[in-house]
This record gives C-alpha cells, structure tokens and sequence, in this order.
C-alpha cells in the first residue's frame, strides 16, 4: 500500500488540539500507510503524544506555529495577515507538493479563501464548493452541496457544483450519468427564485447531465436522486438542522431504551441492530466535507467536532487522496465544461 501524508491543522475548530491530536493518533493506530504532519502550537501538541507509541511517534511531523485562525475572522483578513497560521500552512503543504490532503475543523470562509488562493481551481471552474456524502433509505450514498462555501451563488455557480457533483459521484462511486436535482421551495417548474430557475435552464440545455428536476427538502434522504445543488446559504441551514433532528432521534431513542425493566431487556437482545441503526443517524459518522474544485484535496470537519468525528474527517481525507480524486475527476470535468463551453 501506499505511503501517504496528511497536514491536520490541529488548532482549528472550537476544540483544538486537545480532540485533533487524539483523533490524530487513532488515525496512525488505523491507517499502516500514514504519516502526519501536525501544524499548530507544539507546547500544546507534545504533552497530548505521551500516549503515542514509538511506532506512532515516528510517522509524526509537527511544524510549529502559534497563530491560528479565529473562527471570528473575514476570509479577506484571515488571507491577508494570517499567513503563519495553522491552518495556512497545512494547506502550503498540499500546494508544495509535501502533503497529499489536508484536514481543518477551522474558520469556513478562511479554509476556502486560502485554498483557492493557494491550491488554485481545476480548468474551468470559478469557485470550489463542498460536498458531503449523506446516507439515504436505499442505502446508496447522496452527494450534497454547496455547504456553506458560497453563501451567495448566481445561477452559473448553480451549474458549475452540479458538473462537478456528478463528476465527483461518477469518479467516487463509480455510477455512470449520476442523477442530479435542484434543492428547490418544490418541484413545479414554475417555483424557486432567479438563480434556481436559470440554472435548471442550463442543466436542461447539458445532455452530458442527467438532470432529473426540482427536489424538495423532504426528499434530500430519500436515495431517488444521487447528487444534490443548492447554494451554501440553503445547504449550510438544511445540513445543520439535519444534525440536529438526527441527535434528538439518538436521543430519544437511546432515553425510551432505558426506561423500564422489559424494554431493557429487550433492547438487550437486539442491540447490535439498535446500534447499527444509532450508527447510521450519527451525524459524526457522516463528519467531513470535501473542497471539491480544487487542485489539491481540502477536507473540512465540522468545527465543533469530537475526537470521533474529527477522525471520520480524517479517514475522508485518506480514502481520497488514496483514489487521488482531483486527478480522477479533472479529465471528466473538463471533458463537459469544455464541450459546454465550446
């Protein structure tokens, strides 16, 4: 197998090292073929790696800095006059070629800002987006962007996330022609604002897509459709409160569990599927979103993410640097925006 190396910026996100380092050591007990190169303050790092074994210790780099992103910061300051932070250097490392993907919990905004400034965009196209793999009631994986990226989107970056949704989809979970649909206030072609309606019009116009229609938001799991697009503003607020349904259904169903001596018991006899099904509406287990459009890959957790979920994020960054996405996508990308554009 193949050697691979991830910068983790281990000071973003709400947690910082003290969930980023852990989750950094589970990944090595993991992964045989990763090392790390942990960017951040190594006053903080280094008390956090006694439980590391010898065998961990010698697949760690740390490169040390004390400036870190605040989630507070505009992107346009965080590019400006962070430029020994954390979180920038991690990416430098993709960009020189050092590191095969980068993993932050930090700063959005500042994540994207940098990563295109520094890791640049495939060929035609303008913006990254990020994309996350939800689960679905068919059991097959539903693509969903943008997630906060791009708060505001016109309808060509509309159009622009749907190509490279179905390219990623295609590359990833190798299903051909993808089915792609809007996130939309219903399914009538008369509904939604300007930019929704313009870029259903330019999907119609691309038979390299399989456009399938408007989607409303109470299908988003359902598994007909394979690639959801909206713009970050929409997806951001429709992904946070699905966390937030899902927990409350951990929640309730691991409190009605508890409560009485029969259902104990049997909760008993059927856990394992009880835990399978707790599994699968974690939204941990779901953690980590990809910076698709990039050059380079980009991984971004959640900012409040537990060592768990910071790991997922990291496991994400491992599967696709080991496919080495941008390559396997970029010849499919330009082979339609090129023909569009043409």
């Amino acid at each position: 197998m193949i050697n691979l190396t991830l910068a983790l910026d281990v000071m973003g996100g709400d947690h910082g090292p003290h969930v980023t380092v852990p989750a950094a050591l589970q990944a090595l007990a993991i992964h045989s073929c990763l090392n790390l190169i942990l960017v951040g303050d190594k006053a903080k790092i280094s008390p956090l790696l006694q439980s590391a074994s010898p065998s961990q210790l010698s697949r760690i780099d740390i490169i040390h800095t004390t400036e870190v992103v605040q989630m507070s910061d505009r992107p346009v300051y965080a590019l400006r006059r962070c430029k020994n932070s954390s979180m920038r250097l991690a990416i430098e490392l993709v960009r020189d070629g050092k590191a095969d993907a980068c993993v932050s919990a930090g700063n959005t905004g500042a994540l994207m800002a940098m990563a295109k400034v520094l890791l640049k965009t495939l060929p035609g196209v303008d913006r990254p987006a990020l994309v996350s793999c939800l689960p679905s009631s068919k059991n097959r994986p539903v693509y969903f962007l943008d997630l906060g990226a791009n708060v505001a989107c016109d309808a060509e970056a509309l159009f622009q996330f749907a190509v490279m949704g179905s390219a990623l989809y295609e590359a990833v979970e190798k299903v051909e022609r993808p089915r792609v649909a809007l996130l939309n206030v219903g399914i009538e072609e008369m509904k939604g604002n300007d930019q929704v309606q313009h870029a259903a019009q330019y999907l119609q116009d691309t038979p390299q897509l399989n456009y399938t229609g408007f989607i409303e938001g109470d299908e988003i799991y359902t598994g007909n459709v394979d690639v959801i697009v909206c713009d970050g503003f929409v997806g951001n607020i429709t992904l946070k409160t699905s966390e937030g349904i899902a927990r409350l259904l951990v929640h309730q169903l691991k409190k009605g569990l508890t409560q009485g001596f029969l259902i104990r018991l049997l909760a008993r006899l059927i856990a394992p599927g009880i835990q399978k099904v707790l599994n699968q509406m974690n939204p941990d287990h779901y953690n980590g979103a990809s910076l698709i459009g990039l050059r380079g890959i980009v991984v971004k957790s959640h900012g409040n993410a537990d060592q768990e979920a910071f790991l997922q994020a990291v496991n994400l960054a491992v599967t696709e640097a080991q496919r080495r996405l941008p390559e396997m996508i970029k010849d499919r990308l330009e082979s339609i925006l090129l023909d569009i554009n043409s």
